[in-house]
């Protein structure tokens, strides 16, 4: 199993130094991938959760590709209407051929409703619109002597059935985000249903977690895989393996702002997953 981290590309901690940082230890620790989310205009419901200073995730993902030299860049997730599908399309590209085919393009319909207001796209059309655009970007892609983007692994987030029929259709895996493993296997058989309707394989499993370590065990039936002692996310992640991901991208955020100015703290979580015998994310022969 590989193992990724999101990043806090957001908040008042967050600076061009604070993002090196992340990006040196997250690739010093071992682990394969590096996420970073995306808004555009930070609207009163997004600075909720999200506030600025919010780094557009191509811009920050480039400049990240500059300071590291193995671990793979991506997002989770761009979020598809807020943008032209050809510019997409080519910003994805580039980035994939200027860092050596490094990107993975995690993609999502989006939620934030005064955001979309703001950017003049119809929040009642995402859908639509992230299915119309996904094939435009597939599309542009196999134009390869112009946009040159080699396998960009096209992950696709989402729990609603539409999200999982659009991971059939149109990803090479599905990225579930925060959830309960009860949850999870309930919708891996719906995943399972709907390839079997469709006559595709089930698309890659590549689900992105919460990791929030706690010194006592976390009981409640609702706990969030990621969430408790750091046995209890050990076992989350053997529960994950088997259920056949490959790939799980942990999400130290825990929702307080405030983190940000404190990332040493999400560090040392990250440093004890590392440490399980079940990470060991990247060896030579990856």
């Amino acid at each position: 199993m590989r193992f990724g981290v999101n990043v806090p590309n957001f908040g008042p901690g967050t600076d061009p130094g604070v993002l090196r940082q992340w990006a040196r230890t997250v690739e010093g620790l071992g682990f394969d991938l590096l996420m970073v989310s995306d808004h555009v205009a930070i609207t009163p419901d997004v600075a909720e959760q999200y506030p600025a200073p919010f780094y557009e995730p191509f811009t920050t993902l480039s400049w990240l590709a500059g300071v590291t030299d193995r671990v793979r860049l991506g997002t989770t997730v761009l979020i598809v209407p807020y943008r032209h599908p050809l510019l997409v399309a080519r910003m994805a590209a580039n980035l994939d051929d200027l860092s050596g085919g490094r990107l993975v393009l995690g993609t999502g319909v989006g939620w934030a409703r005064e955001e979309f207001a703001a950017l003049g796209v119809p929040f009642g059309r995402r859908g639509a619109l992230t299915d119309e655009y996904l094939q435009t970007i597939r599309t542009a892609w196999e134009h390869t002597a112009d946009y040159r983007a080699g396998r960009i692994p096209l992950w696709i987030g989402g729990h609603s059935d539409a999200a999982l029929r659009r991971a059939v259709r149109l990803g090479d895996a599905w990225h579930p985000l925060r959830f309960t493993l009860p949850w999870l296997q309930d919708a891996l058989e719906r995943l399972k249903a709907i390839a079997d309707d469709h006559g595709r394989p089930v698309p890659a499993l590549q689900p992105r977690i919460i990791l929030r370590l706690t010194p006592s065990p976390v009981t409640r039936p609702d706990r969030l895989a990621g969430e408790g002692t750091i046995e209890q996310v050990a076992d989350d992640l053997d529960r994950l393996r088997a259920l056949g991901a490959d790939m799980v991208v942990l999400d130290p955020f825990n929702g307080d702002p405030d983190e940000t100015l404190r990332p040493t703290t999400a560090w040392r979580d990250l440093a004890a997953v590392a440490a399980l015998d079940i990470a060991a994310p990247y060896s030579a022969d990856h």
